[in-house]
């Protein structure tokens, strides 16, 4: 928890209560369903809840605005940017039901009110235009991603940046962003956080 109050503050006493019950919620669950890997448990605040905050840093979500997380698993990065945004509806889809089954779990717990969950392929989802930005970390190519989310995304603005594909990714990109012919915008991670983990983490936005 030290380390997400690290790089942000300002937070209610609610969400502070929120952030801090993820340790315990996450190491329940994680240990009747694998949702995240076993090494990886014990760095759960820096290395998936913060991860996951990077968008927190650069976009600023309204109460008006409806987000889609694309290949949720155990619900990164939806579960904590819902509560770093509590009046921002998520939508938090995946094609492996027992992940949602945490994820719907783990929201109940923490009492997220503005967090939904989608079962399918996320291609498969018929509200078309019904989304204002699509989120996704570390779960398929560049080009699939925006494939799958452009025609879920409506067009529009609300802020500084309009609506669009926000992903979190790792590793040399340049043949990924090649191949999928969109020309995102990209922050490197470690910009952000100074944790050596973060320094091949980036963070890309493509514009609907």
């Amino acid at each position: 928890m030290e380390i997400i109050e690290k790089y942000f503050a300002d937070f209610s006493a609610l969400q502070t209560a929120q952030f801090a019950k993820l340790d315990e919620l996450y190491k329940f669950w994680n240990a009747q369903i694998n949702v995240i890997s076993r090494q990886d448990i014990d760095s759960l605040y820096t290395k998936h809840i913060l991860h996951s905050l990077a968008i927190a840093t650069t976009f600023e979500f309204t109460p008006e605005q409806k987000i889609l997380d694309i290949g949720t698993g155990g619900g990164f990065p939806g579960i904590p940017l819902a509560i770093f945004f509590p009046e921002t509806q998520f939508v938090l889809a995946d094609s492996i039901r027992k992940k949602l089954n945490v994820v719907q779990e783990v929201a109940k717990a923490l009492g997220l009110k503005n967090v939904s969950t989608h079962w399918g392929r996320v291609e498969e989802i018929k509200e078309k235009n019904s989304f204002d930005f699509a989120v996704s970390r570390a779960v398929a190519p560049l080009g699939d991603l925006w494939r799958w989310s452009k025609p879920l995304i409506r067009r529009g603005n609300n802020g500084e940046f309009d609506n669009g594909l926000i992903c979190l990714k790792g590793g040399d990109l340049h043949e990924e962003i090649s191949a999928s012919l969109c020309k995102p915008m990209m922050w490197n991670v470690h910009d952000f956080f100074q944790e050596d983990i973060f320094q091949e983490k980036y963070m890309l936005y493509v514009k609907r």
